[in-house]
């Protein structure tokens, strides 16, 4: 017995092994998949280490830059993945990582997610995923008929015709409002006498030849960055996303974007496309959809919505309201990774004419050609898995009255999160739940009355120590590994519009209880009490309150 170490060897005979035979049983990748399979939330609480590890640490466990030349085997790149990827990954899945859009899946999503990648189907075209692409076509319908409820008669038509799509299934939301946008732009210039389309001449040639000096897509300030991102891909440029303002519920103020549209007009802008937001992605709130409908309409402009986050609050009978007039919008953005509760990535966006898909359609001589089925000829990305699936077994397996369920817990969660804030004395809500996110901060009952009196000068000051605070706070409590919020920059009217840091919430995973949001306000308590690290910063903050009371009281005289 020499002990040498086995190792693994590159041959013909290797390579059809790995493409036709199974690891055994008692492999490191079996027992990888039997105790996924057995207890998904085990596996994920025994192997994802809760202290967080620096990333300059874990990058030197990815440094080698050269492919290996000698293979290694299965179980051995396993091990690995269990010591340096899994170990150092994120627990988005525990119920006390609620800082951002990221939840727990539904037990089923992993085994249906192997069958969807043993077949490894390419939605691009028929050729290459057949039954993938009328069920694909199925659950476009699905989306579209809860936004736009459309009749039986609608859907038996226009969801199997191969000339026109009611939506496009993609990789996420900053990919579907770029298609939705990508339509807008080119229905904004479509072909015309001499012009043949935008989709021909280019954006030069369009402004040109319908005399405008740029076009625009306006949105409020709480707008997604993927809208920015559009403007730049669809050669606007990002100057022409143009930011309209917010109330004091971080909703989009109609007033001023009609106001902006009326100033564009007059500067020989064309106003392309107007963006609603339904679920904004730092508070969580609506905009008036149906105001901005008519907007859009007054100006001609496409009128889209982000229900990227908010979306599936349709479902629920008590709280769709909240996104009333989303059924008069030309496009809406979904992000079934989100609230449909489906692995990462897949978007989709849906259009309310069917017709809307064919502004951007493109055919090839080798695939997506002219009349086929395929339907890669209306989406932005080609190659793309059969994501379809799992929000298929989603929609049916938890149906609309299970993800009513969800939705409704999770927006009472978020009310019940924000009422046990509003009894602390030294926790602040800086914005209410409106849908299932809010936003607060560690502020004690001293400083929130001295900033009720304090001047703007004032003010400034006890804001830039509470944003030191609510930094350390937020990294601090990250590092721990118990729980995990994220954190935000507002900038409330009632602090004279001051970038004020505070801790985010998202409230979507099921999981979560009453009782771990008290834990996780305790800790945060104990760590802004008995840190060594930022007590100073406590301590100067106090003795600014102080000082701003003192002010205010009867006979002090006045600086």
């Amino acid at each position: 017995m020499t002990g040498k170490k086995k190792s693994a060897q590159a041959s013909l005979e290797a390579m059809y092994r790995v493409f036709t035979v199974p690891e055994a049983p008692e492999s490191t990748l079996s027992r990888i998949d039997q105790n996924i399979s057995r207890n998904l939330a085990g596996f994920l609480q025994e192997h994802i280490v809760a202290v967080e590890k620096d990333l300059s640490d874990v990058e030197k466990d990815f440094s080698d830059y050269a492919i290996p030349e000698k293979p290694v085997f299965v179980s051995e790149q396993a091990q690995f993945l269990l010591d340096k990827l899994v170990a150092n990954s994120v627990h988005t899945a525990s119920p006390s990582f609620i800082g951002h859009m990221t939840s727990a899946l539904p037990y089923f999503m992993l085994p249906l997610s192997k069958i969807m990648i043993a077949l490894n189907q390419n939605l691009v075209k028929t050729e290459t995923s057949k039954a993938f692409t009328p069920m694909e076509r199925q659950v476009l319908g699905m989306i579209h008929r809860l936004v736009y409820e459309q009749d039986g008669a609608f859907y038996r038509k226009w969801m199997h015709d191969p000339r026109f799509a009611l939506g496009a299934m993609c990789s996420g939301g900053t990919v579907a409002n770029l298609t939705a946008l990508w339509v807008a732009r080119n229905r904004a210039f479509p072909a015309e006498g001499s012009f043949r389309g935008i989709h021909q001449e280019g954006l030069f040639r369009a402004l040109r030849y319908y005399g405008h000096e740029g076009a625009a897509i306006l949105v409020s300030r709480r707008g997604h960055y993927s809208l920015r991102k559009a403007a730049d891909v669809l050669g606007l440029g990002r100057e022409f996303l143009v930011p309209v303002d917010t109330d004091d519920d971080n909703r989009i103020n109609t007033d001023a974007l009609r106001d902006k549209c009326l100033e564009l007009q007059k500067q020989k802008i064309k106003v392309m496309a107007i963006c609603g937001i339904a679920g904004t992605t730092e508070t969580g709130n609506v905009d008036p959809l149906d105001a901005m409908a008519d907007i859009a309409r007054e100006f001609g402009a496409h009128f889209h919505v982000d229900a990227a986050w908010g979306g599936p609050t349709l479902f629920s009978r008590s709280h769709r309201d909240l996104l009333r007039g989303i059924e008069q919008a030309d496009s809406v953005t979904f992000d079934a990774h989100k609230q449909l509760y489906v692995p990462m990535g897949v978007g989709l966006v849906v259009f309310r004419d069917p017709s809307l898909a064919s502004a951007v359609e493109h055919h090839a001589q080798y695939i997506i050609r002219k009349g086929s089925r395929d339907l890669g000829s209306t989406t932005l990305e080609g190659s793309r898995p059969g994501m379809s699936m799992l929000i298929h077994s989603g929609l049916k397996i938890l149906a609309r009255e299970g993800y009513e369920i969800l939705i409704d817990q999770g927006i009472d969660k978020a009310q019940t999160f924000a009422d046990l804030i509003n009894v602390q004395p030294d926790f602040e809500l800086v914005t209410k739940p409106e849908l299932n996110i809010l936003t607060y901060r560690y502020c004690p009952a001293e400083v929130q009355q001295a900033l009720t009196l304090a001047d703007e000068r004032q003010a400034e000051k006890l804001n830039s120590c509470l944003n030191r605070i609510t930094k350390f706070i937020q990294k601090t409590q990250r590092e721990r590994g118990k729980a995990f919020v994220s954190r935000t920059r507002l900038e409330p009217a009632r602090y004279f519009h001051f970038p004020c840091i505070v801790f985010r919430v998202v409230l979507a995973n099921p999981l979560t209880t009453r009782e771990i949001l008290e834990d996780i306000l305790a800790e945060q308590r104990e760590l802004a009490t008995t840190e060594e690290g930022i007590q100073d910063e406590i301590s100067i903050l106090h003795q600014m309150a102080g000082a701003v009371l003192r002010q205010q009281q009867p006979g002090v005289r006045q600086a």
